[in-house]
C-alpha cells in the first residue's frame, strides 16, 4: 500500500479536509437506526464526481503520453500511482455498481450494490484492499448468442469485489496499450466502433482506381477461451498489477451442477477487463 486511505486529509480550498466518503465509516457508529445509519446515502452521492473522473482523465492521458515516447519506466510510475488512486477506485466502483449494466449480476458470493450506502462500503473495502486482494472463481451462466438465438455462449461473471478491482487495473494499463495497438483496430476500443471500421474500409475501397477491392470477412471462434495465458502475461511485461491479472486468469470456474474447474487457458467473457485483455494478446497478429 501507498499510505493513501479514504480518511487521509487532503489539500482542497486552502485547507486540510478529510474526503467525504470517509465519514460513511463514521456515520455507522452514530446513532440512528441500524438499517439505515444516518448520512450513508449523502455521502456517496455528494461526491464531486466530476472532478474524480477528470483526476482520472488526465492520469489517463499521461500514461498514454509516456507510452507513446516509450517512456517505460515513467509509464510504470504513473500506472502505480493510478492503482493506488482515490479518484480511480471511486470511478471504478461507480462504473461497476452505478453505470454498467451488470451492475445487478451478482458472482459466486451473490453480492450486488444497488444503494449508495452499498456503494460507498464497497468503495471502502476496495480501496483497502489494492494489495491484498485475492481473485475469487467466476460463475458460469449462459446466455443466447446475438446472431443466432437458438445457440448460447458461456459468460463467467466474477464477483463485485473483482469486478471493481479489474477497472480500476484497467484504468492503469488501457492507456499504455492505446498507444501502442494498431490505428486501424476497432473492437473493444474506447471511443471507437463497427462504423468507424466501415468508414474505414470505405475510404480505402473508393473510388474507380482503388487497388483494394475485397474485404476479407473472418470469425474467430472462441477467441477469449482460448487466450494463451504464457504469451498474454508475458506481453505485459512488468505491469504493476500483473501478478493480480494473472491470478484472475487461473482464478477458475464454477457452474451449477458441475462444481468447480480450474482454467489452464482463456480470460471469461463478462470480466471488465477481458476484452482489453483479448486485444493485448491479439496484438501484432497482423505481422
Amino acid at each position: 500500500m501507498s499510505g493513501y486511505s479514504f480518511t487521509t486529509p487532503v489539500w482542497e480550498g486552502g485547507e486540510w479536509v478529510v474526503p467525504a466518503i470517509s465519514e460513511v465509516q463514521a456515520a455507522r457508529r452514530a446513532n440512528g437506526p441500524e438499517d439505515q445509519p444516518p448520512g450513508d446515502s449523502v455521502q456517496w452521492d455528494s461526491v464531486r464526481w466530476r472532478e474524480q473522473e477528470e483526476q482520472v482523465r488526465r492520469l489517463r492521458q499521461r500514461i498514454f503520453k509516456a507510452s507513446q515516447e516509450q517512456d517505460w519506466p515513467r509509464v510504470r510510475n504513473l500506472q502505480k500511482l493510478m492503482l493506488r488512486s482515490r479518484a480511480n477506485t471511486l470511478v471504478s466502483v461507480r462504473q461497476v455498481t452505478q453505470r454498467n449494466a451488470g451492475r445487478r449480476t451478482a458472482g459466486i458470493d451473490g453480492e450486488v450494490a444497488l444503494t449508495s450506502r452499498a456503494r460507498a462500503d464497497v468503495a471502502v473495502r476496495v480501496h483497502r484492499s489494492v494489495s491484498s486482494w485475492s481473485p475469487r472463481a467466476v460463475r458460469r451462466v449462459y446466455i443466447p448468442k446475438a446472431s443466432n438465438r437458438a445457440k448460447l455462449r458461456p459468460l463467467g461473471i466474477p464477483v463485485l469485489m473483482d469486478r471493481c478491482h479489474q477497472a480500476r487495473v484497467r484504468n492503469a494499463l488501457e492507456p499504455e496499450w492505446e498507444a501502442r495497438f494498431e490505428p486501424r483496430s476497432y473492437g473493444f476500443r474506447p471511443g471507437r466502433g463497427c462504423h468507424d471500421a466501415i468508414e474505414a474500409i470505405f475510404a480505402v475501397c473508393k473510388g474507380r482506381r482503388s487497388q483494394r477491392a475485397w474485404v476479407l470477412d473472418a470469425d474467430l471462434a472462441a477467441a477469449f477461451d482460448k487466450i494463451d495465458h504464457s504469451r498474454l502475461l508475458a506481453a505485459l511485461g512488468s505491469f504493476p498489477a500483473r501478478d493480480m491479472i494473472r491470478d484472475w486468469l487461473k482464478a477458475g470456474v464454477f457452474e451449477a451442477g458441475k462444481g468447480f474447474a480450474p482454467t489452464e487457458e482463456g480470460t471469461p467473457q463478462g470480466g471488465v477487463i477481458s476484452p482489453l485483455l483479448l486485444n493485448v494478446a491479439m496484438h501484432g497478429l497482423d505481422e
